[in-house]
């Protein structure tokens, strides 16, 4: 009769080990893949907090209840910074939407292209036709000046701070000229053209008196353009004086008093009190993070060029 065979010493120590062994392997696998999926919810966490302040992931405008339509207008207004495309794009949106009771364009602007300017006025009184029962308001916050004030001309009403600062009604060309440091330095300029006026206001070469005459001469013609809109726009409320047109800029309090401006509000009390729908939906698009990256590289490229680039004409 067969006896079983026991396992001896060493056979039972492997076994234990084998064991031991196994077991560390399968709490390291375990390990792992909570470890991966933590990193992973790590990584999608930080990825949507991303794409939210780029402004990827930010409001459409959509709302299931009556609101107030809000779109900024920041900063200089230029096809490379806050463009016609954007806003007027933002303006369409928020119109469009069946739920809006009235649109506010939040406006902070110095100023900037007078083409810009001049399309967004156009829109916005497209807009208002398009639209008649959706009032449009403009609110400044710091300032509304020249092109900002242009764009502010198409609103139904325009609503300051006390302080803020509105006006500049004008428009300029500005540059540099360097005649006298290239001829104390010895640089000599040598422009070649193909018509007598194509290095028009060249800041290399000296002042061209008939050149000069023309560039006043255009401008005044944009200036003329400028306060055909703030008339169009403003109306019988418009209390013109003698230095109303001539760049000049005053707080928010003056302006109502000359008429550029109706009464002091800001977005909340507008949205609350005039359009009495409380509930703000914010239809401004925003840029995604390429192209504010891109967006900043160009700006940076942009500024150390400026300094040899011609003038340019701006409401400002």
């Amino acid at each position: 009769m067969n006896e079983p065979v026991r396992p001896t010493q060493e056979h039972w120590e492997r076994s234990v080990l084998e064991k031991i062994a196994l077991s560390a392997i399968q709490e390291q696998r375990r390990s792992r893949r909570w470890s991966i999926l933590f990193k992973s919810l790590g990584f999608l966490y930080i990825f949507v907090v991303l794409f939210m302040v780029a402004g990827w992931f930010g409001s459409d405008g959509v709302s299931t209840k009556a609101h107030t339509a809000l779109v900024d207008l920041q900063g200089v207004i230029s096809a490379d910074g806050a463009s016609a495309d954007t806003v007027i794009s933002s303006l369409q949106n928020a119109f469009e939407d069946k739920k809006t009771k009235g649109v506010i364009l939040r406006i902070n602007s110095p100023g900037g292209s007078p083409v810009q300017a001049g399309q967004i006025y156009d829109e916005i009184k497209r807009l208002r036709a398009l639209y008649p029962a959706i009032p449009l308001y403009a609110v400044v916050d710091d300032i509304c000046a020249s092109g900002g004030y242009y764009v502010a001309a198409g609103a139904d009403r325009i609503y300051v701070d006390k302080a803020s600062l509105v006006g500049s009604i004008g428009v300029l060309m500005d540059g540099f000229g360097f005649t006298q440091t290239m001829e104390k330095l010895g640089v000599e300029r040598r422009l070649l053209t193909a018509g007598e006026n194509k290095g028009f206001l060249d800041p290399f070469s000296p002042v061209d008196p008939t050149q000069q005459v023309f560039a006043k001469q255009m401008l005044e013609e944009i200036h003329g353009q400028f306060i055909n809109v703030v008339r169009e726009g403003r109306g019988k409320r418009l209390k013109e004086t003698p230095d109303m047109f001539s760049g000049l800029v005053w707080s928010g309090e003056r302006s109502i008093q000359l008429g550029l401006t109706d009464a002091l509000g800001s977005v909340d009390t507008v949205a609350r009190d005039v359009i009495q729908a409380k509930d703000i939906v914010d239809f401004t698009q925003r840029e995604g993070l390429a192209e504010r990256l891109v967006g900043k590289l160009g700006v940076t490229l942009g500024q150390a060029w400026a300094p040899f680039e011609k003038s340019g004409m701006v409401l400002r």
